[in-house]
C-alpha cells in the first residue's frame, strides 16, 4: 500500500484537521520529514496553503481544531497544537492548548519548528498597491532609483524580471539591473 493509500485509508478520505473531503494532499509534518504516514497527515489544499504561510490564518475555519487535537494520530495533534498556539489570542485556543497534554517527546516535536511562536499574522511580500509578488514576477519601478555603491542609476519604468523574494524581509525583493543583482524595496515597485 502507498503512503498515500494509508493515509486516505487512515483519514477515510477526508482532510484530518478539517474534515473536508475536496483536493486533498499529503502534508509531512516537519522536521519529521521521512515520508512515513506517522510522520504526515492528509490535508485539504486550505489547511495546506495556511500550514505553508502562504495565506493568512482564517480563525473562523480552524475552530475544527477543537474536534481535530483528539485525534489518536500524533502527527494531527502537533500540528493542531501549533496551530492553537499561533491562535492563542483567541480565548477558544487559548482553552483549547489548556486541555492538551503532550508527554516531553511530542513536545518537543511539536516545539521542534519554532511554529508555535509565531502569531496568526502571516506578512507577505506585496508591491506598492498591495499585489502579492512571488518569485519569478515581472516588476516595474516606480520611482528612479539610485543602487547604492554602484554607478548604476535605475530609472523610473525600468522593468526587472525574474524577482527573487528576501526571505527574511517581506519589504525587500532582489532583482537584475544591468546585470547587477540588487535589492529593492517593494514599496517602489509594481507588479507588470
Amino acid at each position: 500500500m502507498t503512503l498515500e493509500q494509508t493515509l486516505q485509508s487512515r483519514s477515510n478520505n477526508q482532510c484530518e484537521l478539517c474534515a473536508d473531503t475536496n483536493n486533498l494532499s499529503i502534508y509531512e509534518v516537519p522536521p519529521h520529514a521521512q515520508a512515513r504516514a506517522e510522520d504526515c497527515i492528509y490535508i485539504c489544499q486550505k489547511c495546506d496553503a495556511q500550514l505553508e504561510k502562504k495565506e493568512t490564518l482564517d480563525k473562523a475555519h480552524w475552530k475544527c481544531l477543537l474536534d481535530s487535537m483528539w485525534s489518536e494520530v500524533p502527527a494531527v495533534q502537533v500540528v493542531s497544537w501549533r496551530l492553537l498556539s499561533r491562535l492563542r489570542d483567541e480565548s477558544w485556543a487559548t482553552d483549547a492548548l489548556d486541555l492538551l497534554y503532550f508527554d516531553d517527546e511530542m513536545l518537543n516535536w511539536a516545539k521542534a519548528t519554532g511554529d508555535h511562536e509565531l502569531s496568526a499574522e502571516v506578512e507577505f511580500h506585496k508591491d506598492c498597491n498591495g499585489t502579492l509578488l512571488q518569485n519569478g514576477d515581472t516588476v516595474v519601478l516606480i520611482k528612479s532609483l539610485d543602487v547604492k555603491g554602484s554607478s548604476v542609476n535605475a530609472r523610473l519604468g525600468t522593468v526587472i524580471k525574474n524577482i527573487r523574494l528576501v526571505h527574511d524581509n517581506t519589504e525587500q525583493i532582489e532583482g537584475k539591473i544591468e546585470s547587477q543583482t540588487i535589492v529593492i524595496l517593494t514599496k517602489y515597485v509594481r507588479k507588470g
